[in-house]
């Protein structure tokens, strides 16, 4: 039997998921697969990792704009005629294979990109979502990206909505909806440490395994 497991972890914006998941993966001893994943399925499909960035976490464009980047993709230069012609879907479809594949090979942790619902018939998986306290998003944005209070709530806003579109589009599910995952926690009860600590103790349990 297959040994491998994995943890795919949704979060808000500001409520430091990545930071909890990359706790948990040096505990675990297993790679965390964020933005890597971007560069990943840019080597394995020979395209630009930069189609793969102005996709990222968003959903498909519609057929409106997509005929209108085909008109436009022959003047491009560069690598910028492609992704004009290629959709969303196709990429996330690409990004989708990358996370299969891996997850097959080995242990590790996937934030975001609807790792949960891609890995949905997976045996061994654990689906968290990390939210917090708007006040604590506020400063964690405001620390990281030296903005103000009002900027980092409007960042909080369209991150949200821009990550809800995504997944709600791709899996027919509802994104930081308590039935779609099997643990939603609040960051700002425990911190970063101690929800890694709560988290760890629930795969643990799920997965039948001594972590």
């Amino acid at each position: 039997m297959n040994e491998h497991f994995v943890i795919n972890i949704g979060r808000q914006l500001g409520s430091g998921g990545r930071d909890i998941a990359a706790i948990i993966a040096r505990r675990l001893g297993i790679k965390l697969y964020d933005k890597e994943l971007i560069n990943l399925a840019a080597e394995q499909s020979g395209l630009c990792a930069e189609f793969f960035e102005k996709a990222d976490e968003k959903e498909s464009r519609n057929v409106l704009s997509t005929m209108i980047g085909y008109l436009r993709s022959p003047f491009a230069g560069g690598c910028a005629n492609v992704p004009n012609v290629l959709s969303n879907d196709a990429l996330f479809k690409i990004q989708s294979d990358v996370i299969r594949d891996l997850a097959e090979h080995e242990s590790c942790i996937f934030v975001g990109r609807c790792a949960d619902y891609i890995l949905r018939e997976h045996p061994r998986r654990v689906d968290i979502f990390i939210s917090a306290d708007d006040s604590d998003r506020v400063r964690r944005i405001c620390t990281r990206t030296g903005c103000t209070a009002e900027e980092a709530r409007t960042r909080m806003e369209r991150g949200d909505a821009q990550r809800a579109d995504y997944y709600n589009y791709y899996s027919s599910k509802a994104w930081g909806a308590a039935s779609t995952y099997h643990l939603c926690i609040n960051s700002s009860i425990f911190g970063d440490e101690g929800t890694a600590d709560f988290i760890l103790e629930f795969a643990s349990r799920k997965l039948d395994m001594k972590f």
